[in-house]
């Protein structure tokens, strides 16, 4: 079998190389300043492409920023993907995302840094997580393990909530992050309508994979 590829999808593969550089640079400006104003000269110095090279896939830097912004979402949503496979139950997929968002803060400093700065804005912007998110609470709804009548309005609750654990994450590193992922995912629960002692117990459920 061959490895390479054929002649007339280099200039494709090349093009997307070059996209993916400029995004990780974008990213990269994103999770240690949370700022936009750096040149295009600036980011396509760090991304290592030539300064015409921008142009050829972004019109501006709102839109390059905004795509590393979309770009960080759902790598953060496909990582939950990953590690709850075989969760059905929305109560703990909902649980288990608190808590490995709180852990992600070690070990994906970068991406959730851009989701503490970012992810606001996108709560209910169809991707990422938040999409995710909508479909969990949903099929919560429909099974009758969430009492809450709006998905939207619930959606809005988590999200604020799990920010607001992120922020916690970077702002008081001398708080135990477990700890309060698991409390804060009791009382999420609690507030979707899980009774009490349920919803002690799944927010400390064991984590599938890893810690």
């Amino acid at each position: 079998m061959t490895t390479s590829a054929p002649p007339g999808n280099r200039f494709e593969r090349r093009r997307a190389e070059t996209r993916a550089a400029l995004v990780r640079a974008a990213r990269q400006l994103l999770a240690e300043t949370g700022e936009t104003g750096a040149s295009i000269q600036v980011i396509a110095e760090r991304a290592d492409v030539g300064f015409g090279s921008f142009y050829n896939h972004f019109e501006s830097k709102s839109e390059l920023f905004e795509a590393a912004v979309v770009d960080a979402l759902e790598e953060y949503g496909q990582a939950f993907d990953d590690r709850l496979t075989g969760i059905d139950d929305a109560a703990e997929r909902v649980a288990a995302g608190f808590r490995l968002s709180a852990r992600m803060a070690d070990s994906h400093p970068e991406l959730m840094q851009i989701v503490r700065r970012r992810g606001l804005a996108h709560i209910h912007s169809g991707n990422g997580l938040a999409r995710r998110a909508l479909r969990d609470v949903q099929v919560g709804m429909d099974s009758g393990r969430f009492t809450v009548r709006d998905p939207a309005v619930a959606l809005s609750a988590l999200g604020g909530t799990l920010l607001s654990l992120v922020e916690l994450r970077f702002a008081r590193p001398d708080v135990d992050g477990d700890e309060a992922a698991v409390e804060l995912a009791e009382m999420v629960l609690r507030m979707l309508g899980v009774p009490p002692d349920d919803a002690h117990e799944i927010a400390r459920r064991p984590l599938p994979g890893a810690g």
